[in-house]
């Protein structure tokens, strides 16, 4: 019961604290969120979870039938944000608005260049350098490092579709 207590007081003094912080100074590709921004990329983040190990499907739009990248992604933000985002890679790159990668947050989309040609995969950010995706290789939803490995060498820009 005490460990439970003083759990209970350090997450309300956080979230107090987080509410009472003064404003940080924005930076240059820096994205300001609203707090039901904040919300809805937070729930874009959870719901994205719970699709590991799905299988990769090309052309796949929902857990069923089996995703890639882009029908991942646009089921993640439908089901989770009601944001609707259609197309390819690509597609979903030309949405949205550039964020540099000193300020990406989680809920951010990260682009990357994996078959020779721009924007050829995407995932989404979820914190900590790391990205859930739905790769073809080794065939599963799975998360990867943004900052080290055979994804990092290819990443190209992260966009935020959040206010």
């Amino acid at each position: 019961m005490r460990l439970f207590r003083i759990i209970l007081l350090a997450a309300t003094t956080l979230l107090l604290t987080a509410c009472g912080s003064a404003p940080t100074k924005v930076g240059v590709g820096e994205t300001v969120r609203s707090a039901a921004g904040r919300e809805k990329a937070n729930e874009v983040v959870l719901f994205s979870l719970g699709l590991i190990n799905i299988d990769y499907r090309f052309g796949g739009k929902n857990p069923e039938a089996g995703m890639d990248c882009s029908g991942m992604v646009s089921y993640v933000f439908d089901q989770s944000a009601n944001i609707k985002l259609q197309g390819s890679a690509a597609d979903l790159a030309k949405r949205g608005h550039p964020v540099d990668i000193a300020y990406i947050q989680p809920g951010d989309l990260v682009f990357f260049n994996t078959l020779n040609r721009p924007y050829s995969h995407v995932g989404i950010y979820i914190g900590e350098g790391r990205f859930i995706h739905a790769p073809s290789s080794k065939g599963k939803v799975r998360i990867d490092s943004l900052a080290k490995g055979w994804f990092a060498q290819r990443f190209e820009e992260a966009r935020s579709y959040f206010d």
